[in-house]
């Protein structure tokens, strides 16, 4: 059994099924909540995959918090204390990054079950993620 897992989140009904999932089957794991805000395309640093934290004054900062605050609100409701963090860049390089040096054991992520044509112009995080990370990646679908 994992004890540090990092679970993405993003808003989404998928990113909160594979909250749950997490809590659910890991009661005695660590957990932290991710979000990352896509960085722009002029965002130097966007290519390494992280770009730094979000200005605390920015809208993307407001609305970060308020998904993280839900994630931590819903663990609550769940009898469960998570950890968050946040960042900004390329989401898939910054969550296998943060993956990787946070130590983590596993990677619960939701998937948008994305297929055929939107999935090939629109490509998926968690697909990504998968493909990328040295950390086992579970995909909540």
């Amino acid at each position: 059994m994992p004890e540090r897992i990092l679970v993405p989140v993003d808003g989404s009904n998928r990113s909160e099924d594979a909250l749950e999932y997490a809590i659910e089957t890991f009661p005695d794991a660590s957990i932290t909540a991710v979000h990352v805000v896509e960085a722009g395309h002029g965002d130097i640093g966007a290519f390494s995959g992280m770009t730094g934290d979000i200005p605390d004054d920015s809208p993307e900062h407001e609305r970060s918090e308020e998904i993280l605050e839900s994630a931590r609100q819903f663990a609550a409701e769940r009898g469960t204390e998570i950890e968050t963090e946040r960042g900004r860049g390329r989401p898939d390089r910054l969550i296998v990054k943060r993956a990787e040096d946070g130590d983590y054991e596993m990677i619960v992520v939701g998937s948008h079950g994305r297929n055929g044509v939107a999935r090939v112009l629109l490509g998926s995080v968690a697909e990504k993620v998968v493909r990328r990370s040295s950390v086992p990646v579970l995909v909540v679908r």
